[in-house]
């Protein structure tokens, strides 16, 4: 009898050993990465070198799994694995596990995956939402500032994850690189490492998809351009730590991209890799340059969507030329805004962050419908408590200095579909809404 409990405990200490053991492999993730028909992309970190793939089955189906294919970690890309669930369904659902080294680790929060409806044809588009904001610091005292915290509040992604949305974007500057970081491979790829890391991030990352842009801070340094040296290290390190579709257009380097859910359509811009320094006076001063805005207009000259969401790391709208407002760029901004009005162009919405405040811009333009920026910023860094700018396109009510976030929901029948958004704080209290309908936007 005693030998036989002996056994029992013997047996449990070693299976709790082995189960802490897989669980301390695993330093990030899993991440779920973007969404299609047919496939969906997710996403892991190791602390060092492990076989690690992901079972996954149809929630209707539980004991068919399928696996993707396993991945051997390297420390030449900090450990990461991209892998492809490719035995998937549209309009389905799906749970997970992660495997390492031949073992599931299990999570304390649930791992989720969807493929996107096959409604073109059938039915109306699906109802579905996102969330969108901008501005992660996580501290890091040996290599901070001195003085106060400029992070904190970081229980804001266990609040959008609360919030069940469908996926989520995230609008720049979603690392802070420091003087310690992006002088190198090696302290970048450590940068990332470490915000990515951060515990409260991971029941978000672990059931909502999740695509995003750079701003400044995860390009390089504060307000860096195309002269940033180090700008093939930072995007390599990008695409490593990102699942976004695609990168770069036309064979060109960089992180544009483009995806599309339910009838809306994203368009997602890279406002560092080819942009002119802030304060060159001569030759010709481009934040996104000829080609891809050239690219943008295409898509949304070809696109059917109602509403066609162009995501970017700096203001559009604001009229304020300061600080890193596309105003600043008056040449290209106005080419920008005048094609989309000779193109007719409907249902254009831009999605910026970078200013440390939230608010939403309403241009109105004569003849035509009036063009909206919903600026949502920052997650977890350091809110604007300076007087708000006199932006005269600001609609009254929506400009707040706290941590904070947006819900995009989209719902109604194909031909009638409505846009609500509610900005919400920290904590999940909401600070303003606001709703437009697809055909005021004609």
């Amino acid at each position: 009898m005693k030998k036989s409990i002996y056994l029992t405990l013997l047996f449990l200490t070693f299976g709790f050993v082995s189960l802490l053991a897989q669980n301390n492999l695993l330093q990030s993730g899993p991440m779920v990465g973007h969404s299609a028909m047919r496939e969906v992309g997710l996403w892991v970190q190791t602390t060092k070198a492990a076989k690690v793939k992901i079972v996954y089955w149809n929630v209707n189906s539980p004991d068919k799994k399928h696996e993707t294919d396993e991945v051997l970690t390297n420390k030449h890309d900090a450990y990461t694995a991209h892998l492809l669930a490719d035995e998937v369904e549209p309009g389905n659902k799906y749970k997970y596990e992660v495997v390492i080294n031949g073992k599931v680790v299990k999570r304390p929060y649930p791992t989720e995956f969807q493929t996107q409806t096959l409604w073109q044809w059938r039915t109306d588009p699906p109802n579905f939402s996102f969330a969108f904001g901008s501005g992660a610091f996580i501290n890091e005292k040996k290599y901070d500032r001195a003085g106060r915290p400029y992070g904190g509040d970081y229980e804001i992604y266990e609040t959008i994850a609360k919030k069940h949305p469908d996926f989520m974007v995230w609008g720049g500057d979603n690392v802070y690189l420091r003087e310690a970081d992006y002088d190198s491979r090696t302290g970048i790829l450590k940068r990332m490492t470490h915000d990515r890391s951060t515990p409260e991030m991971q029941a978000l990352f672990g059931s909502t998809h999740n695509y995003a842009i750079w701003d400044d801070h995860d390009f390089g340094p504060d307000n860096s351009d195309r002269s940033y040296w180090g700008k093939e290290l930072t995007l390599e390190a990008f695409k490593l730590f990102w699942d976004n579709p695609s990168y770069g257009i036309n064979g060109k380097p960089g992180t544009t991209t483009f995806f599309e859910w339910g009838d809306v359509d994203f368009y997602l811009l890279d406002n560092r890799y080819y942009r002119s320094p802030d304060k060159r006076k001569f030759n010709k001063r481009v934040m996104l340059g000829d080609e891809q805005i050239q690219w943008l207009i295409d898509a949304m000259k070809f696109s059917k969507a109602p509403f066609k969401f162009v995501v970017t790391g700096g203001q559009v709208l604001s009229p304020i030329a300061d600080f890193e407002n596309y105003a600043t760029y008056p040449e290209e901004r106005a080419k920008l805004l005048k094609l989309i009005e000779e193109e007719n162009i409907n249902g254009v919405i831009f999605l910026t962050g970078d200013r440390h405040f939230t608010e939403i811009s309403k241009m109105k333009r004569r003849g035509t419908y009036p063009l909206y920026d919903f600026t949502i910023s920052p997650f977890t860094s350091g809110a604007n408590t300076h007087k708000p700018e006199p932006n005269f396109y600001r609609v009254p009510g929506t400009h707040v200095m706290v941590r904070n976030f947006a819900i995009f929901s989209l719902s109604g029948p194909r031909k009638n579909r409505t846009l609500k958004v509610t900005d919400y704080d920290k904590d999940g209290k909401v600070l303003w809404e606001y709703s437009i309908n697809a055909n005021d936007l004609r």
